[in-house]
């Protein structure tokens, strides 16, 4: 676009060649055709001087520009200078440094190994002097019964002393018979009938710190002669008889009354509890366990179900769907009585499986190399990979805690931590038969303690009435 001062310009030299020619014609005599010539002459050159002119400014100005645009790039390249110089020795600090740190990790790690080393050394002549002092034991004397070590948890544990036996008890004589299957079932049904169940509980301590980092609750019941039975002698029977189902809740009430307890005092510490395949597969024991675990979803990441690998292989649907209801409520669950080291860990992941129980003796034999597709040393980080802990159970001696030091094993379990102790009872025993004289319709209420407000459990019924908090 032209600039008005040019036009300006054009204007003026026209006006000075055409007055000149108007001069020259009036006033020197010219006549019109000579006062054109030299009007257009002047014109000519007045035009020639400007145009040269403003060639002359425009390249001084462009000199000035490209002055200024070399000094800038001389700035611009020192400043470049300047910042490859710093780099450089930012580079040969951060070598130095790195050269420094590797040598103090070399030398941590040196040091690491040592105390490793010696650790495993103490452990091994621990175990070489218990061995000692046990072989030396003379045989003519009765050796005092050890109690094993108290775990440093949160409950108190009941001291049952030894009962008194006669003195033909001292005397060899044989096994006492087994209580036949009515026997069993009889007892089954007075333990659901009186809401008459005992609890017993096995730490679960971290290796090799041995700190309580759980419980694994145990059922007994008693039979007509006052005797207990394990529940690996019930099971089976309860089972047949429809009687799993109750069994299963009143174990899992009182898991959780435990649990309650315990979290009072640590909110870390959780409870294994074992559950029968047989109640999953039962539409309505489940919904009463259900019902139970559903109003107390605020400690489900503390309570563990426990199932056996058996059960778990030759589960159903009407299983599966149960488990994936349990597994929604945000309750984890654990696989125990393993037999074998064939384990799918992402397919028990994908169930909500979050800890398996191996038996220490399963780990280290070397027979199991072959029969497993996996070297037991491998096993803790396959299942790691899938967030599932292996738990060594059945330890019973010092030398088998240093051989699975080496299995990158995170809890134990065992006779050599503590065996299963019963509770002090404090207000969660069930109502017995001899304070209430109907048995059958008797109830047991427990607070179940929240933050909010206390919710009502009641007992074979299975009637939660539940808190106004949830």
């Amino acid at each position: 676009m032209v600039r008005i001062s040019t036009i300006f310009i054009a204007i003026c030299m026209v006006l000075i060649s055409a007055s000149l020619g108007l001069v020259l014609y009036a006033l020197a005599g010219f006549n019109l055709s000579e006062s054109a010539i030299i009007a257009l002459a002047t014109l000519t050159f007045l035009i020639l001087y400007n145009a040269i002119s403003m060639r002359l400014r425009d390249r001084n100005d462009a000199a000035a520009q490209i002055s200024d645009l070399s000094r800038g790039t001389a700035d611009l390249a020192r400043q470049v200078a300047e910042f490859g110089r710093r780099l450089v020795a930012l580079e040969q600090r951060t070598t130095a440094l790195d050269a420094t740190s590797q040598e103090r990790v070399q030398t941590a790690l040196g040091e690491i190994n040592e105390l490793g080393t010696l650790m495993k050394q103490l452990a091994v002549s621990v175990a070489a002097h218990d061995e000692q002092l046990t072989a030396g034991v003379r045989p003519a004397q009765a050796p005092e019964t050890p109690q094993p070590p108290r775990p440093t948890g949160d409950l108190e544990w009941v001291e049952t002393p030894a009962p008194r036996q006669p003195p033909s008890a001292a005397m060899p004589h044989p096994a006492a018979a087994a209580p036949s299957h009515q026997q069993v079932l009889a007892a089954i049904r007075r333990a659901v009938d009186t809401n008459q169940i005992e609890l017993y509980l096995q730490p679960l301590v971290t290796l090799p710190q041995r700190k309580v980092r759980f419980y694994e609750a145990v059922s007994r019941i008693r039979d007509d002669n006052d005797q207990q039975i394990a529940a690996s002698d019930f099971i089976a029977a309860a089972e047949s008889s429809g009687l799993m189902g109750p069994l299963d809740h009143m174990v899992l009430l009182r898991c959780i009354q435990v649990l309650r307890r315990l979290m009072v005092r640590n909110k870390d510490v959780g409870v294994f509890c074992n559950l029968s395949t047989a109640t999953l597969g039962n539409p309505d024991a489940f919904a009463q366990c259900l019902d139970l675990l559903e109003a107390n979803r605020a400690i489900a990441p503390s309570l563990v179900l426990e199932f056996k690998q058996a059960a778990l292989r030759r589960i159903g649907p009407t299983e599966s769907e149960h488990l994936a209801a349990l597994a929604q409520r945000g309750y984890r669950f654990s696989v125990d009585h393993v037999s074998d080291l064939r384990i799918e860990p992402r397919e028990l992941a994908d169930r909500g499986v979050r800890f398996i129980k191996v038996p220490a003796h399963l780990l280290l034999d070397q027979k199991q190399m072959s029969a497993s597709d996996i070297h037991p040393a491998d096993l803790a980080d396959l299942l790691g990979r899938f967030g599932i802990d292996l738990v060594a159970e059945r330890i019973e001696g010092e030398r088998t805690v240093v051989d699975l030091l080496d299995y990158d094993v995170r809890y134990g379990q065992g006779f050599l931590f503590a065996p299963p102790r019963p509770l002090r009872p404090e207000g969660t025993q069930a109502t017995t038969a001899a304070t209430d004289p109907k048995p059958a319709a008797s109830r047991t209420e427990v607070r179940a303690e929240t933050r909010n407000e206390p919710a009502r459990l009641t007992g074979n019924a299975a009637l939660v009435n539940r808190s106004r908090g949830r």
